[in-house]
């Protein structure tokens, strides 16, 4: 399953029934888990570890120093959870002391051609990103979210669960939980109720979701205040609650808004 031209440090750690093909190149602190698959000309360093069943496609860099002038050489790692699919071009940095010292990629992730990662990225599972869509360092991106391709993300920004971020946008403002933006300069303009749909979230709690967005981002007080009232008046809605959470949690970004209101 080791192509012989294959160069693989002794120190490596590999795991059962691995795939690397021809030319590519698993540095000395790698650990590569069961059924991983290294296809052609993938290069693979740093303290990196690449979960179970995890595919990387061609002439992808994953674990290399990260793009930051601050580094300074800090052992800092990437973890690459299970079954994620790595496409093509794709570069994925480590963290740096600048932050938690790591990059985190969840689960069962798909990362088209030419997708950036940068330093410190935490990114939860299921999540989409379309072809050279790229995250400047310290993006957090909750699970299912869906980054469109040519997409550029700004750094620190959180991106919350169920987000989807049309083709071409930059985006430079926090991203709420099911929210959908797009544009030159990210805007919000609705729930991402589509996707909501298809993960077969219950309708009762779908319709409260979209009366909180429009209390929060419509409604007559500040936005802080207008999602004060919906934490008081919406209760024990799972959606709810988990927007209401992000929205309070302190952060340097400020959120994206729907146009009418900024």
């Amino acid at each position: 399953m080791i192509h012989p031209t294959a160069i693989i440090s002794s120190s490596a750690k590999i795991g059962q029934n691995v795939h690397i093909g021809p030319y590519s190149i698993i540095g000395d602190n790698v650990e590569l888990g069961d059924n991983v698959k290294i296809m052609p000309h993938v290069c693979v360093d740093g303290n990196t570890v690449v979960g179970e069943e995890t595919r990387i496609f061609p002439f992808a860099s994953i674990g290399y120093m990260p793009q930051d002038l601050k580094y300074k050489g800090e052992k800092s790692s990437l973890v690459i959870g299970k079954r994620n699919t790595i496409r093509e071009y794709v570069t994925i940095h480590p963290g740096t002391a600048g932050d938690a010292m790591q990059t985190v990629i969840g689960d069962d992730n798909l990362f088209m051609i030419s997708v950036h990662i940068a330093h410190d990225c935490v990114i939860g599972d299921n999540v989409v990103m379309g072809n050279n869509a790229t995250l400047g360092g310290h993006v957090k991106i909750g699970d299912e979210a869906i980054v469109g391709g040519l997409v550029a993300v700004h750094q620190w920004v959180r991106i919350g669960r169920h987000a989807i971020i049309g083709g071409m946008s930059g985006v430079e403002r926090d991203i709420i939980p099911y929210g959908a933006v797009k544009g030159e300069r990210a805007y919000l303009y609705d729930i991402n109720i589509i996707g909501l749909r298809r993960s077969n979230v219950d309708r009762r709690e779908i319709l409260a979701l979209k009366k909180a967005y429009e209390m929060i981002f419509f409604g007559e007080h500040t936005l802080s205040e207008n999602v004060a009232k919906v934490e008081n008046s919406i209760r024990g809605v799972s959606c709810v609650d988990h927007l209401v959470d992000f929205m309070k949690k302190s952060t340097d970004r400020s959120f994206c808004l729907p146009k009418e209101s900024q």
